[in-house]
């Protein structure tokens, strides 16, 4: 469906072009977004799958290239001493000039930041540019998550530089508390909604339990493994699978992680799959899905898929998880480090030993596994539909369009010209 001609005219920023967390967030929430009211353009700082998803989905995609230093380096490294910090601040400054032409070439009235890096080069360039914008965050602003410059730098931003903040979460929401809640909404990644004829899926004869998402140290990949090892010794037969890979610059962990199971004596009941273009089908064949991340997540999308298909899922005890899991802050402690909820199983952070305890449990007990998983499932569609999501987000819009200053349609510069990265 093409936008309306007298939609408002959006521009997304995002600094790369991988298919992480928040660039699979904005990709399904564009597919829901209302075009009779938004006219949605996307700049990437980078060219990559996600701007062929895009571009398959009918999104019109521009690519300004920059520096591929800045779009590359992680948080830990662009904070990692005050040289560092420097430098990366005028490798963005140095991008801002070229991003304010790139919003008012493409006649945006209002500018989405996705991520980190985009929010404060938008923080700049929108207002430069004479345009409001808004802020998707998809990341807790903590000391626990980001180095404590990042930290007190991204806080002070959301305080004072956009017209609101989409948060991914209330635990997102909750790392800025100096924050007027008439300045934030939560909107939480959504996914759509399967048929209702569509077939729930057959537990595997073999317990097989899979891990899901980039491997990075934040994402559960090393916990798991060592949850594996000793699980194998009282449960012979139980396989495992992680699926995904390295993004951005982890690839020396990812080596590290992938010659893990020889070390452990695991190697013949672990598979690894890579990247799939497609993971449901990996998905509904698992006896149930795992989260391992040692720290608090903003969100967890892959749960939430995993609630979708009708799977078990067994998740860390903090931030979004915990969130999505325990809606109704009804518990039962099964084991130590672990609670059962009514859809899902929490173990503690970092705990390896209860991390081997839930899945020993989740293998023991189909029964009441697929009952707990058939409760999510209805939860799922309850919270996590992308027609909600895409509701609380056209509130946002709406809301940081609203007068006073809302830019008019006349008074961009011509709005209906071919908006590619050849004119920026």
């Amino acid at each position: 469906m093409k936008p309306s001609r007298s939609a408002a005219r959006v521009l997304v920023i995002d600094h790369t072009a991988e298919l992480s967390g928040g660039e699979v967030a904005l990709s399904r929430l564009l597919e829901a977004v209302d075009r009779e009211r938004y006219d949605v353009r996307v700049l990437l700082l980078a060219d990559g799958p996600f701007a062929a998803r895009l571009s398959a989905q009918g999104i019109p995609v521009a690519v300004l290239s920059g520096s591929s230093r800045l779009t590359r380096i992680g948080r830990a490294e662009a904070a990692s001493s005050p040289i560092a910090l420097l430098a990366n601040a005028i490798r963005t400054l140095a991008l801002v000039p070229r991003i304010s032409a790139a919003i008012r070439g493409a006649g945006a009235q209002l500018v989405v930041a996705n991520t980190l890096k985009a929010a404060v080069l938008s923080s700049i360039a929108a207002p430069l540019a004479g345009r409001r914008w808004v802020w998707h965050l998809h990341d807790r602003i903590a000391r626990d998550y980001l180095p404590p410059a990042l930290v007190f730098g991204l806080r002070a931003l959301a305080r004072w530089a956009p017209r609101l903040v989409v948060a991914n979460s209330e635990a997102t929401r909750a790392t800025l508390p100096r924050l007027h809640d008439d300045r934030v909404i939560v909107a939480y990644p959504g996914v759509a909604v399967p048929p209702a004829e569509a077939p729930l899926r057959t537990p595997p004869s073999v317990p097989l339990f899979g891990l899901l998402g980039r491997i990075a140290p934040t994402k559960g990949q090393l916990e798991f493994l060592r949850a594996a090892a000793l699980l194998v010794a009282g449960h012979p037969g139980i396989r495992f699978s992680v699926i995904g890979d390295a993004l951005f610059n982890d690839g020396r962990f990812a080596d590290e992680i992938r010659a893990m199971p020889a070390a452990l004596g695991i190697d013949d009941c672990v598979m690894f799959t890579g990247w799939l273009d497609d993971p449901t089908s990996a998905i509904q064949g698992l006896t149930a899905l795992v989260h391992a991340s040692p720290i608090a997540e903003p969100f967890g999308q892959v749960i939430v898929e995993a609630m979708f298909a009708g799977v078990p899922v067994i998740g860390t005890d903090a931030g979004g998880v915990r969130e999505i899991l325990n809606a109704d802050g009804a518990v039962e402690p099964i084991g130590r480090g672990v609670t059962r909820t009514a859809f899902g199983l929490l173990v503690a952070p970092h705990d390896p030993a209860a991390l081997a305890t839930a899945m020993a449990w989740m293998a023991e007990h189909e029964p009441e596994r697929e009952a707990m998983a058939g409760r999510a499932r209805v939860s799922a569609a309850e919270r996590f539909d992308i027609r909600v999501s895409a509701s609380r987000t056209n509130q946002a819009w709406t809301r940081a369009l609203g007068a006073p200053g809302r830019a008019r349609r006349s008074a961009i510069v011509d709005t209906d010209r071919k908006y590619d990265a050849g004119e920026m």
